[in-house]
């Protein structure tokens, strides 16, 4: 006969196979695979992946981009989103009526952590990506921006100490770095990222530059489902090292055409 601290035990046991917390049917993850990758051996930056609404653009110089897809196994909506988290960049992760999911990043070398929690935070799927490319250097400035609208299009602009302007037009800067994803697809990430950023003083900025409705992008607000959105930037050095050192900034814009100043700093 088993004693009440045995069926406790049992019962605990059989809680978390159950438990929505980390539930095996919520997400599933068809790319990156957990584990040690390669990224070096195949160049995917011109695949033609669909993405929620629409396929990414490419424009032109953005490498070693990396595909984050798979199911949901609900639509995420506006107010309760799923939300796709790397290296500890939180982003809201929406899918299409099919519920498939499609994002891009620029992972870094080495360890890289990926996770997607479900609507009510706890998590649907994790998985450990070791990045083995060793032309995959660690940046040594990355600048990610996400946002809670996928119909509306936000751009970032970062300027450097010597005058250059990172965004959508100018992604790639003289002396290495720019933008890694330019993301018109949705939700984002845009990312910033350098390697070797020069020191002075850097400006991140957001710009709400239109909506996406039946017809394509257009700069009609009527078509948004939200009177304000929430727009995430985080600041990260020395990612995914000892050193590193991240602050994030949540900013809300209320109209197209707002351009904001997140922040100015010294590096």
């Amino acid at each position: 006969m088993r004693t009440p601290i045995a069926i406790l035990i049992v019962l605990l046991f059989a809680a978390c196979l159950t438990s929505p917390a980390f539930a095996e049917d919520a997400v599933t993850l068809d790319g990156p695979r957990g584990g040690w990758n390669y990224s070096g051996l195949v160049d995917r930056s011109n695949e033609t992946s669909v993405a929620y609404p629409t396929p990414p653009i490419d424009r032109g110089m953005q490498k070693n981009r990396t595909l984050i897809e798979g199911h949901l196994r609900e639509v995420g909506n506006r107010r309760h989103p799923y939300n796709l988290v790397v290296n500890g960049n939180a982003m809201p992760l929406y899918s299409g009526d099919d519920k498939r999911f499609t994002r891009h990043y620029a992972f870094g070398g080495g360890s890289n952590g990926l996770e997607i929690r479900l609507p009510d935070g706890k998590v649907g799927k994790r998985v450990q990506y070791y990045e083995a490319n060793p032309n995959q250097v660690q940046a040594q400035m990355r600048i990610v921006l996400a946002w809670d609208a996928p119909e509306a299009e936000v751009d970032m602009h970062v300027i450097t100490p010597d005058g250059q302007h990172a965004f959508f037009a100018n992604p790639v800067l003289n002396g290495g770095g720019g933008l890694d994803v330019d993301s018109v697809d949705g939700p984002g990430p845009e990312m910033f990222t350098t390697v070797a950023p020069m020191h002075g003083v850097y400006h991140v900025y957001v710009n709400y530059w239109g909506s996406l409705g039946p017809g394509g992008y257009s700069f009609d607000q009527s078509v948004l489902e939200k009177p304000i959105i929430t727009t995430r930037v985080t600041i990260i050095l020395n990612e995914n090292t000892v050193d590193e050192k991240r602050e994030t900034f949540v900013v809300p814009l209320r109209k197209i055409t707002d351009l904001v100043l997140v922040k100015s700093f010294m590096f």
